[in-house]
């Protein structure tokens, strides 16, 4: 108990993520300068210029935006709103994926290890072939500068198919939006889609081997490369 007059025990109080004071300012200029659907943010460069903060620093808190459908960011024509945001609902969508993220990682780990295996022991030509399309539309997005979202879904699904077991299809498809969370926020990290592509390229290789527990290591690293989300860190 604290005697009289003496000063009361204060708790630290956490210090707001960077990032997550950029998406309240972002999502505030959105509604200040009344954007609408098909309209485009300022250049990176611009807004971090006007922010007083790294461009890395800003790309965290447009991908968090991304995730949050607010904004779709492509290569070459930047950031376009995609829905009118209200502050209260982002910062609310905001904290509940950076809450579910973790758990997001743990299905993922669960289901893709299990699929990667049975994809390289009941893989057919067909199956190769898919995967080593989506591998090269990802390499064609990544070397053009893009992120390689598309590529990597279509890599992702087809490990799927490959499996050919339609209850873990069934399973994997009712977390594909929340997949897609991950998979943008992710490939948004610097540096993150070549090292997913090479990660990518590891199982690829294990399934076409036949090679049941390589496909499951490779992949069970890639999983655990991609849950490294630079989103879940405090930052300094």
């Amino acid at each position: 108990m604290t005697s009289p007059g003496s000063p009361a025990r204060l708790q630290r109080v956490a210090r707001p993520r960077l990032y997550e004071q950029l998406v309240e300012q972002l999502v505030q200029f959105i509604e200040v300068q009344e954007l609408a659907q098909g309209d485009r943010l300022p250049p990176e460069r611009e807004l971090a210029d006007q922010l007083g903060v790294s461009r890395a620093t800003l790309s965290q808190a447009l991908v968090a935006l991304e995730v949050l459908g607010v904004i779709d960011v492509q290569h070459g024509t930047g950031a376009t709103i995609i829905a009118r945001p209200n502050l209260a609902a982002v910062m609310q969508g905001f904290r509940e994926h950076s809450s579910r993220l973790p758990d997001i990682i743990e299905a993922r780990s669960t289901l893709e290890v299990k699929l990667a295996a049975l994809a390289a022991e009941r893989r057919t030509d067909e199956d190769i072939g898919r995967i080593d399309q989506a591998l090269d539309l990802m390499a064609s997005e990544v070397a053009d500068g893009g992120r390689g979202v598309s590529g990597d879904e279509h890599f992702h699904d087809a490990v799927t198919r490959a499996a050919h077991s339609s209850v873990l299809a069934k399973m994997m498809g009712l977390i594909q939006e929340m997949v897609l969370e991950s998979r943008i926020e992710s490939l948004g990290q610097p540096g993150r889609p070549e090292q997913s592509l090479r990660s990518h390229r590891a199982i690829a290789d294990a399934i076409r081997r036949g090679d049941a527990a390589g496909a499951a290591a490779a992949m069970g690293h890639h999983i655990e490369v991609v849950s490294d989300v630079a989103l879940l860190k405090d930052q300094a």
